[in-house]
């Protein structure tokens, strides 16, 4: 029999013969891929709407705008707007349209609305596409798909533009600016601002009243792709005045290329994406604890079986290769299916903006996104596998078909601080010092998930104080639900996590507490024992995650929002106690083992 097919064999055996452990193992690395890959994947899950908008309205390349200069009531530099159009490589405009800013109000609501007049025909450049309804006509509305979304209006429904009533005839998507609440401004831009189109006339009139108008004027190119230096090429140079400075003079023309109306269509999703890649890395870290855990348990289980393998010749290494192997295919397996996951879940978490034409459907597969998240995969199985499985292969076959007990660790301020505590504490914190690594594993996956989960509350405190949940619900509302699936994800593999230390601490701990129990100690003092050892590194754990969440904030967010100090200060009681809940079960089971079966092995 060939060396591989020898290891294939052993570790496909060993793989029947617990499947539960590969379940979890499967599940952990799972869940870090899947949610790695729907944030890798969601970065360009805009493009094809837009692209799709872009073609169906004959999205400008370049929009340029003027507005008239703020001292001496002048007129706008119409002329310098206009010879644009003549500019070499422009191929067709349209405008220039009147642009104004007021008030809207609908249904008791009311909202910044940013009104533009346009003509009765089809413009040769951006000409909106209806999804409901007419196109303008005097007296009457089209109203920006996204905003009307938000606003809850539909065509037939009645609006107030500083003060004149409208009926709504119309809703329509356009290429020219960023679906709201992400509305492209040039020249002005008092926050967020709907888009509503008017007859040009009614525009005027609502200009008559209003405090701000300005110009714009679309420009076609010959070669798309040249937008941002056309751009940049007629902008205003550095060191002139910007736009509203107070002076008499015209304002020079303002210049935007079409990508930066798609990047500005991006950040419909951008909160989402840095979610999803934060809660990656998270999960993936977590993973690395979870499944570093999960092998440090399954290796002690192991050792009479390395034993038999030494014993009938296999060397070290093929031992060693025998235990990496089956993690290995595990990791490939859930690297499959994490890519598989995210990619399908991508359009059902992110979905584009009202404002954009189509859906965002499957996003491709890249090839660097699947070699990313395979390598990931795989890292944390060797990470996580490599010096458990080499220090399980360098055991002596001897001690390891003895299946003996490994001599504890003597700390002797550790001995004279735990003598005087009661008997639970006292079996919890040796239990705890006896395989430092491990506590530190359950310390760090506990602090990863409470960072997670402060950051999480952060996100929902930003939100609340921003008032984006009243300016664009439906955002919102997939911001929560990619925040809610991280968190829960977080926390499932932590609490699987914390059932697998002490389930490995108690496996491990068998002859000690066998001993402890010959000597005196009740069975619910051993179980005790094993869940207090797992409090310990949890509080000290949930201590941790608060200042880690706010790094997290710091590091990936803009501002720093903190979420309520009662929030923080139950984060950690509550740790503990679902800690002391999920740790309950296999700790009982664990103490309630034969104690003159544990002690036949050897004396521990």
């Amino acid at each position: 029999m060939g060396r591989v097919l020898l290891v294939g064999r052993l570790a496909a055996r060993d793989l029947r013969r617990r499947p539960g452990e590969a379940a979890l193992l499967l599940l952990a690395i799972t869940a870090a891929t899947a949610t790695l890959t729907l944030g890798l994947v969601v970065h360009g899950v805009v493009d094809k709407p837009y692209q799709s908008t872009r073609e169906a309205t004959a999205g400008p390349d370049v929009i340029a705008a003027v507005v008239p200069p703020p001292v001496g009531g002048g007129h706008a530099d119409l002329a310098g707007l206009r010879a644009l159009a003549d500019a070499p490589g422009v191929t067709a405009s349209s405008g220039p349209y009147l642009v104004t800013w007021t008030r809207l109000t609908v249904n008791g609501r009311r909202a910044t609305v940013q009104v533009q007049g346009r003509d009765a025909g089809r413009a040769a450049v951006d000409q909106p596409r209806l999804t409901q309804g007419t196109w303008v006509r005097d007296g009457d509305a089209v109203v920006e798909a996204a905003f009307a979304d938000a606003l809850g209006v539909g065509a037939g429904d009645e609006i107030v533009l500083g003060g004149h009533p409208f009926r709504v005839v119309g809703i329509a998507v356009t290429a020219a600016s960023a679906p709201y609440p992400e509305l492209t401004c040039l020249s002005f831009c008092p926050g967020v601002a709907g888009l509503v189109w008017l007859s040009r006339g009614d525009a005027r009139s609502v200009a008559a009243r209003a405090r701000f108008t300005s110009y714009v004027l679309n420009l076609k190119l010959a070669d798309p792709a040249a937008a941002p230096a056309f751009a940049g090429a007629h902008n205003p140079r550095r060191g002139s005045a910007p736009p509203g400075t107070r002076r008499s003079e015209p304002e020079p023309p303002i210049l935007l290329a079409w990508q930066d109306i798609q990047a500005a269509s991006a950040n419909l999703v951008r909160n989402q994406r840095k979610a999803l890649l934060t809660g990656g890395w998270l999960l993936v870290l977590l993973a690395v604890a979870s499944v570093a855990v999960l092998v440090g348990g399954r290796m002690a289980d192991q050792i009479r079986r390395v034993g038999l393998l030494k014993a009938v010749g296999a060397a070290p290494s093929l031992v060693a290769a025998v235990l990496l192997a089956e993690y290995l295919v595990v990791a490939l397996v859930a690297a499959a299916a994490g890519l598989m996951l995210g990619t399908s879940a991508a359009p059902l978490l992110i979905d584009s903006s009202a404002g954009l034409l189509g859906r965002t459907g499957a996003p491709s597969l890249e090839l660097s996104t699947v070699g990313l998240v395979t390598a990931v995969a795989l890292g944390v199985a060797c990470a996580a596998t490599f010096v458990p499985a080499v220090r399980a292969a360098r055991t002596s076959t001897v001690l390891a078909l003895a299946d003996s007990a490994r001599a504890p660790r003597r700390t002797g301020w550790l001995i004279r601080a735990s003598r005087r505590l009661p008997v639970p504490l006292l079996l919890g914190l040796r239990l705890a010092a006896r395989r430092p690594r491990r506590a530190v594993l359950a310390t760090l996956s506990i602090a990863i998930t409470v960072s997670g989960i402060v950051a999480a509350l952060a996100a929902h405190a930003d939100l609340g104080e921003s008032g984006a949940s009243a300016s664009d619900p439906a955002r919102t509302e997939r911001l929560n639900q990619v925040l809610l699936i991280i968190t829960i994800t977080l926390v499932a593999l932590a609490a699987v996590n914390a059932i697998v230390v002490t389930w490995a601490t108690a496996l491990d701990a068998r002859h000690a507490s066998a001993v402890a129990r010959a000597l005196g100690a009740t069975p619910n003092q051993v179980s005790a024992g094993l869940s207090s050892a797992q409090l310990l590194p949890a509080l000290v754990g949930a201590l941790f995650g608060i200042p880690g969440g706010i790094a997290l904030i710091a590091a990936v967010g803009d501002s720093v929002t903190l979420p309520p100090a009662w929030q923080l200060i139950a984060v950690v009681p509550v740790t503990v106690l679902v800690v002391a809940g999920l740790t309950a079960v296999p700790a009982l089971l664990g103490a309630r083992r034969p104690v003159a079966a544990t002690l036949q092995s050897e004396l521990a």
